[in-house]
């Protein structure tokens, strides 16, 4: 398992349409095969930088999530709304403290 973290910063008129997507499509990128955790956040204090943070089984399951028709959607959804490019990450849990 790993996780990823993805940074979006989003023009903020268009805050609310990404929003209003995410809504839409949250509950099916969570139940996408190898999709083991999906969390939205959003910075305290650059209200249109929002994080994706997601577990993932293997990178096998992510690129082929990254290669479905359910990514291509929402991909072609949010793209638009963006003000700067978006970042991404993989990387592997060293340590969990609860």
């Amino acid at each position: 398992m790993f996780v990823r973290i993805v940074k979006m910063e989003f023009d903020p008129l268009k805050i609310d349409e990404f929003l209003s997507n995410f809504e839409v499509v949250k509950d099916k990128i969570r139940a996408f095969e190898g999709c083991q955790f999906l969390e939205l956040y959003r910075d305290k204090h650059n209200t249109n930088v929002f994080f994706t943070y997601s577990y993932w089984t293997s990178e096998t399951d992510l690129e082929n999530y990254r290669h479905s028709k359910l990514f291509k959607g929402v991909w072609a959804n949010t793209k638009p709304l963006f003000n700067a490019k978006p970042e991404a990450w993989s990387v592997d849990k060293v340590a969990s403290l609860k």
